[in-house]
């Protein structure tokens, strides 16, 4: 998985939650048994929340990406 992001005006009200959801129910009836998402340091902790562990730092330049991954299924 790439990215999943919410408008800042809609943030708060599950909708990331949601998404999230529904790609994971996505990707297991597709058989797939992890995701991983690179989050920045401002969505490290939505990620966290959900399940997902912190399984490496990137950077690239200046920006700082944390990849994130979580067992599904």
């Amino acid at each position: 998985m790439r990215t999943v992001f919410v408008s800042p005006i809609a943030q708060g009200r599950g909708i990331g939650r949601r998404l999230m959801q529904t790609v994971e129910a996505a990707a297991f009836a597709n058989g797939i048994k992890a995701l991983q998402v690179p989050a920045s340091l401002t969505a490290r902790n939505f990620y966290a929340r959900l399940g997902y562990n912190e399984v490496r730092e990137v950077l690239f330049g200046e920006e700082r990406t944390f990849v994130m991954e979580k067992q599904i299924g």
